[in-house]
């Protein structure tokens, strides 16, 4: 008869391990860890098994999906926050490829190196989390987007937010000074407080930022889905991955729906940022190609024309249909000052 799952406990992941295999599991409350008491079954591939097959599916998709959202991000060149949001993406990629490397055992629990890989892998998930935080105070303007005072100030505070955890992590793993794996407590504040406080603060500015300065609401239904999205896969992880492990017996269990989750919640991130910024067309490169576009099937003659048009009446003062140009330039001006 199997033992009982342990009760939860502040300071402790004998619980959560009990119910879901995290990637720290195998290296803390006990001697050898501790399993979950229900898993998804592995799948055989040569000489290697492959455990979380499903939740390994998904994976791959969450980096197909990261990286099609990377690509729109650094199409909209004009956009705000472009360049500190997509790091936010770039530390996602990165932690589902630590994720994807380490749940499903290409990198084994047995290996010298686990240790220090999951060490990487927490420390990337809380340098995500805070830059998703800092990211949320672009929209705010206490720094102008884009200048080397908001990169530099995002990517150095990760990089340390990364190196800290990273350090606490595999010294609490291998045993070092005042770190003990058997009562890994400031792992586990980290872990849950600080990762979610960041994601907390986060969310909080971004309602602010919409009902202050945004005539349009829209963007709350995004920040509503993201957080609907995070809240749903965090419960179904840690309360009923049991529940379904046993249902589906063994094909799945909650970390495959988590995953899907987190990934829901990350493209909500990203719907979020594009509902609330608006490229300026003068400099998009589309607009300039939709020009250039329009030029080419114009023959040489009618371009020559067009052009003698415009200027004809620029100096009678009025628009291409005729009638008197509206606002300080006309039509014409606008394009001539312009191009």
């Amino acid at each position: 008869m199997s033992q009982p799952i342990p009760d939860f406990a502040f300071g402790s992941f004998n619980h959560i391990c009990s119910t879901v295999s995290l990637t720290l599991c195998p290296l803390v409350g006990a001697v050898d860890g501790v399993e979950p008491r229900c898993y998804s079954r592995n799948i055989k591939l040569g000489d290697s098994l492959i455990f979380q097959p499903s939740t390994l599916i998904i994976h791959i998709i969450a980096l197909i999906m990261t990286a099609i959202m990377i690509y729109h991000i650094r199409a909209k060149y004009t956009a705000v926050g472009r360049k500190e949001i997509i790091m936010f993406f770039y530390l996602y990629t990165l932690v589902t490829i630590m994720d994807l490397l380490l749940v499903s055992g290409i990198i084994p629990t047995a290996s010298s190196l686990y240790p220090y890989f999951t060490g990487i892998h927490l420390g990337l998930i809380s340098a995500t989390f805070w830059c998703l935080l800092l990211n949320g105070f672009v929209g705010f303007q206490f720094a102008e987007d884009g200048t080397p005072l908001s990169l530099w100030s995002i990517r150095i505070s990760s990089f340390v937010v990364f190196a800290a955890v990273a350090f606490l992590s595999i010294a609490t793993f291998l045993q070092k000074g005042p770190f003990d794996p058997l009562n890994p407590v400031a792992l586990w504040v980290v872990f849950f407080i600080f990762n979610g406080a960041a994601l907390l603060i986060y969310i909080i500015l971004q309602i602010v930022l919409v009902v202050n300065t945004l005539d349009d609401r829209w963007p709350l239904g995004d920040i509503v889905f993201g957080v609907v999205f995070f809240a749903t896969g965090q419960v179904i992880l840690y309360v009923f991955s049991l529940d379904i492990c046993n249902f589906a017996k063994h094909y799945i269990d909650g970390m495959f729906f988590g995953t899907i989750a987190t990934l829901l919640s990350v493209m909500m991130v990203y719907k979020y940022w594009d509902s609330i910024t608006k490229e300026d067309l003068e400099f998009s490169v589309g607009s300039k190609q939709n020009v250039w576009e329009v030029k080419e099937l114009l023959g040489e003659d009618e371009v020559a024309g067009g052009l003698y048009s415009q200027q004809q009446q620029q100096q009678s003062g009025y628009g291409y249909n005729g009638s008197p140009a509206v606002g300080p330039y006309g039509q014409a001006n606008y394009y001539e000052d312009r191009y």
